[in-house]
């Protein structure tokens, strides 16, 4: 990497890069200030954008908007009570009291250094792990890759949101659906149902707006008691005193690596980091009688451990090929659009993109300090605007990217059918993250079984004889039986001495 730094560094700091990481960490601060939106969100709207830009600039706007959305989350979840974005949900706990008390300033310069130090945290493990990572899987052929796709997908749909057999079947759909049109391997068209529409399959971009974005919308439109302008506190940006900061450095260091953690994990998610280390930094503090009353520490460990996720989840999405999460699964399919493919050999081909994509998340880390201090008083004069308003404007916006995709009417379809589906799916408690990875893992997962197969002259029994592949077979029955284990487990405890 370091080889490889003067030509990154020339990747990076030009005027068109540079001014796409500033207007990215200003719409990702946006997009998270505003409930309702997201991190998820942002990216899908912001995608479009980029095709028209080269592939350093697009970088620099998804990694600056994903970056500063999570921070952009904690603005409002101080400000008026209710989190931008899930990954600020802890942030209410402690921040709105402070703001109740005169402290919104103060509580806002919390956590924009918390955002800052979390994200600067992962920067770290990333640099220092991806790479190594990323060697190690030079050792993957076919049948290794088979079965890592097919440990996270398990894994993903085992630790989303309700029952795993919801988690599992919604990464079904999403397999299915990203198989649809021509065959890898013969170029044969598949499940297009005679619908010339469908012979060359579904665009990713049309089938994210629709998951997310349209369904998103459906769920507020649906559920929104009060379309007007909420109730704001004022904002501002003050930093507490040098003796503040110096009794709380720990929870800083103890939540960033709990973030750091969990984001390697596949499907936890920064809103579960934000939880742990909430609980962890109350358990352990000499001043856990004031949490939940506007103690400073619980906005640390909240904001901290959000942001440290980010990089956490890169690790995996860049090294392996294997996106976390719902947004870094939209982070690996808007990079592929670009010609940017994560996992076994990007590190190997692109090294010097690998190292430029480094230094954005560090420039995006040190914006969320600009953009943050820089715009504390206006953020409320944002969050005034009604989502009567808000939420058409998105609609729009999100029918326009759709469209550009490549300018095919049939596209419009698929949005609409894919938010409808998204908003039941919802309705009915299934997570969508899982659709959309195994809507981009799905081609990877099949070529690699029917490359196998041809290896082994269509054995799959022989696939056990790969160390790598038997190991990951091995955790994946173990993910998918863990009910069954539990529920035996539970009966040998109660079943009677000398049964």
């Amino acid at each position: 990497m370091i080889a490889h730094l003067p030509e990154a560094l020339s990747l990076t700091f030009s005027w068109s890069v540079m001014l796409a990481l500033l207007a990215g960490s200003v719409i990702g601060v946006i997009v998270g200030v505003l409930p309702g939106l997201g991190s998820a969100l942002g990216l899908v709207m912001v995608l479009p954008i980029t095709f028209g830009l080269e592939p350093a600039a697009a970088v620099a706007v998804l990694v600056s908007v994903y970056a500063c959305s999570i921070y952009g989350g904690s603005v409002s979840a101080i400000l008026i009570n209710v989190p931008g974005t899930p990954q600020s949900a802890a942030t209410v706990m402690d921040g709105y009291p402070m703001a109740r008390q005169g402290k919104a300033a103060l509580a806002l310069g919390w956590a924009t250094m918390a955002s800052f130090v979390g994200g600067m945290f992962s920067l770290v493990l990333l640099v220092l792990t991806a790479p190594q990572l990323a060697r190690f899987s030079l050792n993957f052929g076919p049948i290794e890759t088979f079965a890592l796709i097919l440990f996270a997908m398990t894994t993903i749909a085992w630790v989303s949101h309700g029952s795993m057999v919801k988690g599992v079947l919604a990464s079904l759909i999403g397999l299915f659906i990203g198989l649809v049109g021509p065959d890898q391997m013969t170029g044969q068209t598949r499940f297009d149902f005679d619908l010339f529409v469908l012979s060359g399959g579904f665009a990713l971009v049309p089938v994210l707006i629709g998951i997310f974005a349209l369904s998103e919308i459906l769920i507020q439109a649906a559920f929104m008691k009060d379309a007007s302008a909420p109730t704001v506190i004022e904002g501002g940006f003050k930093l507490a005193p040098w003796r503040e900061w110096r009794i709380r450095w720990v929870t800083f260091l103890r939540s960033s690596a709990i973030g750091s953690f969990i984001g390697v994990l596949p499907g936890t998610g920064a809103t579960a980091a934000a939880f742990i280390a909430y609980a962890d930094a109350k358990r352990r503090s000499p001043r856990t009688a004031n949490f939940g009353q506007g103690e400073p520490e619980g906005v640390v460990a909240s904001e901290t451990a959000n942001n440290a996720v980010s990089g956490g989840a890169m690790v995996p999405m860049l090294a392996l090929g294997i996106p976390g999460d719902g947004v870094t699964a939209i982070m690996m399919g808007a990079l592929t659009i670009h010609g940017i493919v994560p996992g076994v050999y990007l590190f190997r081909d692109q090294p010097s993109l690998v190292t430029s994509i480094f230094l954005l998340f560090c420039l995006a880390n040190i914006l969320i300090l600009v953009v943050g201090a820089g715009g504390a008083s206006l953020y409320s004069r944002l969050l005034r605007a009604p989502m009567s308003l808000l939420m058409p404007a998105v609609v729009l916006l999100s029918f326009v990217g759709a469209y550009a995709t490549r300018t095919n009417a049939f596209d419009f379809t698929v949005v609409i059918v894919a938010g409808v589906v998204g908003f039941l799916l919802r309705l009915n408690g299934f997570p969508l993250a899982p659709i959309i990875i195994g809507f981009i893992l799905g081609k990877p997962l099949e070529m690699g079984l029917r490359q196998g197969l041809v290896m082994t002259d269509q054995n799959f029994l022989a696939f056990a004889l790969s160390p790598i592949a038997a190991f990951l077979f091995a955790l994946t029955a173990l993910v998918l039986f863990q009910p069954l284990i539990k529920q035996a487990i539970r009966v040998l405890k109660g079943a009677p001495d000398g049964a």
